[in-house]
């Protein structure tokens, strides 16, 4: 099911989720343009709406947990394998960035909670209030009316680029869950869950419900497909059929992947329609559908 979607090879090129990705794919394209590594046009690509108010699930206007605090989570992978990623990060615009600086400046890769924020501020990052007041306005009536219940909102910003040599990077980064508990951490800062990439074989991210892609290694799964010798299209569409059948999703759980192979070969998947993804090869930068699967068992065979 689904629309046909673009995936013959194309280098160099930059694809991300969402509609919000495509703003993040001019900032990152820019960088291309100019010679620029991968890992630098992703940084700057997602940076794009993690400073963005309006978009509710990334970065800055973020929605919060539960307890009305705004928690960030965010992780960048280079083309030698390289990676850093920080998780329950408070009060930090850009956590992509800090994401960079623990790749680069430490010999970890994740730091979280309080530890984070202390990396960053030693680092140069200035803390500052991340909650809007559409936000929280939002969490204000969430609060009256469902106290115990969770909200959704799950539209991470995931990017994949190849630059003019031929090399790959990738960066995700979220606000979370709507609403979460407090303390809770999704895939996206997960290096083989939220993202993966193998520079001889290509990416893949991840968007959507995080716990269902932490359960599967969902981004790995998809790189090693791709090794096997799958598109980007068949690795996404079994790594969606993998959660299928040893998650069985409930109604209204959705997750998506977005692959690109090393030759440039692009494909997505997603358990429910209307996951959408963008793809800015210079020439254009477009919103494509995602293929999709039912979303349960009995359909999906």
């Amino acid at each position: 099911a689904g629309t046909k979607q673009p995936g013959g090879p194309v280098r160099p090129l930059v694809v991300s989720t969402w509609e919000h990705g495509l703003a993040a794919n001019e900032a990152a394209w820019e960088v291309i343009t100019q010679g620029g590594r991968a890992l630098d046009a992703v940084e700057k690509g997602v940076k794009v709406p993690e400073g963005d108010p309006a978009v509710k699930t990334v970065g800055y206007g973020g929605l919060p947990d539960a307890s009305g605090q705004v928690t960030l989570d965010a992780c960048i992978m280079d083309e030698t394998g390289n990676c850093g990623s920080v998780a329950y990060l408070k009060g930090i615009r850009h956590p992509v960035s800090v994401a960079r600086m623990v790749m680069e400046r430490t010999p970890h890769v994740m730091l979280v909670g309080q530890g984070a924020l202390d990396f960053a501020l030693e680092n140069g990052f200035e803390e500052e209030d991340l909650l809007t007041p559409e936000a929280r306005m939002e969490w204000d009536q969430w609060r009256k009316a469902n106290k115990e219940g969770e909200g959704s909102g799950h539209d991470t910003i995931g990017m994949l680029a190849i630059d003019i040599k031929g090399n790959l990077a990738g960066a995700c980064t979220t606000s979370g869950l709507a609403y979460k508990k407090p303390g809770r951490v999704g895939d996206s800062p997960i290096i083989g869950a939220g993202l993966y990439l193998d520079n001889d074989v290509g990416g893949a991210v991840a968007t959507g419900n995080g716990e269902l892609v932490m359960k599967t290694l969902g981004t790995f799964l998809v790189v090693e497909l791709m090794r096997k010798g799958m598109t980007p299209d068949e690795a996404c569409r079994e790594a969606v059929l993998r959660i299928i059948d040893k998650c069985d999703p409930s109604v209204g759980e959705q997750v998506g992947f977005l692959a690109l192979s090393v030759s440039g070969m692009t494909g997505a998947c997603s358990i429910r329609p209307g996951f959408t993804w963008a793809r800015c090869n210079g020439k254009e930068n477009r919103l494509c559908d995602a293929v999709y699967i039912a979303g349960n068992k009995s359909d999906a065979k």
